[in-house]
């Protein structure tokens, strides 16, 4: 196996434990609704941008594909 077909593999292998998590545990508390993220709510129009959600995801993913990456 080259190495594009691996890690196709291994991100379908990770997209499906992530699936399964979020079928068991559902939504995890505190996340989506953390200070600095971006929610504007005028009449009908709701605006919601996830920023402090979105950094703290990346920089988690930064770290374990850091630790767990090749060398």
């Amino acid at each position: 196996m080259n190495d594009f077909s691996k890690t196709l593999i291994f991100f379908g292998i990770m997209l499906i434990a992530i699936g399964v998590i979020a079928a068991i545990f559902g939504k995890i508390p505190g996340l989506g609704r953390l200070p600095g993220d971006i929610y504007f709510r005028k009449g009908s129009f709701t605006f919601y941008f996830p920023l402090m959600t979105c950094l703290i995801l990346s920089f988690i993913l930064t770290v374990v594909f850091t630790l767990f990456g090749k060398k």
